[in-house]
């Protein structure tokens, strides 16, 4: 039987795409290297959180496969690298973040055009903006695209990197709901950069010495870098696809099974495993769930928080499986650290989901009444597992190993530090946050 599969794995170049392959660099478009390298410092340096102690790479750091190691991180109010993360005790966050900190591979290629959990944000060109986003009519122009914006929504997040209440000019400004125009959240962000001295020479570089240093400009630089630095698509799968570099057996019956009885490429297709779509898949729930400050509940309702159709309650966006084997926890709430047991609840997912531990995720610092209440509600669960939509499919131990070997051809191994690598300092002169991960 596995000289069979083995047999139908070598058509799977042929399966998986009608047409031939693109070369590689037509799906990346080139970045302008002045931008990349001040987008790196950008990205490193705490001066774009409201009290100056959390940076994008708090949470997406190359050292934890570009997400941070849990399952739910800890924004404002916490210091150091995944396992490492300790709460300030003189500023404790008031809850952990609501959702994993997705990877951030491959997210400059151009196929990529929505982003986050829930699809809140993503290209559209019917907007004067040409992008769809929470902030509607006031979203501002300039952003080169939905990756731009994307990266830079977080600081507008009192648990990531804003901080609550009035504690710093950035949070009250969200608190009152300035978000963007003069005196908003970003301007307060976009004249501190410009007012460092370094920033400005390098954006001299990029903008001009004329042009007045705005917000889209600093998101544009972030996304220049995440689309260069954390390209990865020269993984054994990808030699393989070219060219029919050997792959061990293991991984050929696996990549059979991938591509056909367990079904992983019904919503794990294309180029980068995914098909940018929603779907509900009884995800265990754990975590504050995604709920405005007013609202009493702890549900995480995805895809449907976004359109309001109820069809889409539960609904999440499906991730790229490139470097998969490096960004555990996984779903949307990080509910699984190890990758077979992800696996596992996709052949199965309504038992896994009644069956499921707290065990199984990995959190930090801290000890939460969220964690883990909406599982403790039997109403929530059983709405989360009737919006399953997966199939039950029976496959043995081996089958299963076999479709983890596949997952692990998926991994381009000399992506996984970056191309540019973490800056020793960032021009602020803050210290960047925690230490190389261990």
């Amino acid at each position: 039987m596995r000289h069979l599969l083995l047999c139908t794995a070598a058509l799977m170049p042929i399966m998986l795409a009608a047409a031939p392959l693109p070369e590689a660099d037509a799906l990346f478009p080139e970045q302008d290297m002045a931008e990349v390298k001040l987008g790196q410092l950008l990205f490193y340096d705490p001066i774009l959180s409201g009290n100056k102690t959390v940076s994008c790479a708090s949470c997406h750091h190359p050292d934890l496969g570009t997400s941070d190691g849990l399952s739910l991180g800890l924004g404002d109010g916490a210091t150091g690298l995944g396992l490492q993360r300790k709460i300030d005790p003189q500023n404790p966050p008031e809850q952990r973040i609501p959702r994993n900190a997705p990877a951030l591979w491959n997210l400059g290629a151009t196929e990529f055009t929505v982003f986050f959990h829930d699809g809140r944000l993503e290209d559209d060109p019917s907007r004067p903006s040409g992008i769809r986003t929470p902030l509607g009519s006031e979203m501002e122009m300039g952003f080169d695209n939905a990756l731009s914006a994307q990266a830079m929504f977080p600081v507008l997040s009192p648990d990531e990197m804003a901080g609550h209440y009035s504690e710093n000019d950035v949070s009250q400004a969200v608190r009152l709901g300035q978000l963007t125009g003069p005196g908003g959240a970003w301007d307060i962000l976009a004249q501190r950069v410009a007012a460092i001295p370094a920033y400005r020479s390098a954006f001299d570089d990029v903008i001009g010495a004329q042009a007045p240093i705005k917000f889209h400009d600093i998101a544009n630089a972030m996304a220049a870098f995440i689309a260069f630095e954390w390209r990865a698509d020269a993984a054994a799968f990808d030699a393989y696809l070219r060219d029919e570099t050997p792959l061990s057996e293991e991984a050929l019956v696996g990549m059979e099974l991938f591509y056909g009885k367990a079904q992983c490429s019904s919503c794990h297709a294309g180029q980068f495993q995914t098909d940018h779509s929603f779907h509900a898949i009884a995800m265990p729930q754990i975590g504050p769930g995604k709920a405005a400050r007013f609202e009493r509940h702890n549900r995480d309702v995805g895809r449907g928080r976004v359109t309001g159709a109820e069809e889409d309650f539960y609904r999440f966006r499906t991730p790229s499986l490139r470097n998969v084997t490096q960004t555990a926890p996984y779903g949307h709430s990080g509910a699984y650290t190890r990758l077979e047991d992800v696996v596992r609840h996709h052949l199965d997912p309504v038992p896994a989901l009644l069956a499921y531990e707290a065990d199984q995720s990995t959190f930090s610092d801290g000890n939460f009444n969220s964690d883990f209440i909406v599982l403790e509600r039997k109403i929530d669960v059983l709405q989360i597992a009737g919006a399953n939509e997966l199939p039950a499919i029976a496959l043995s131990d081996q089958e299963v190993s076999d479709i983890l070997a596949f997952l692990e051809t998926l991994t381009d191994y000399d992506a996984i530090k970056g191309r540019l690598g973490v800056p020793d300092a960032v021009p602020s002169g803050l210290p960047l946050d925690g230490i190389a991960a261990q």
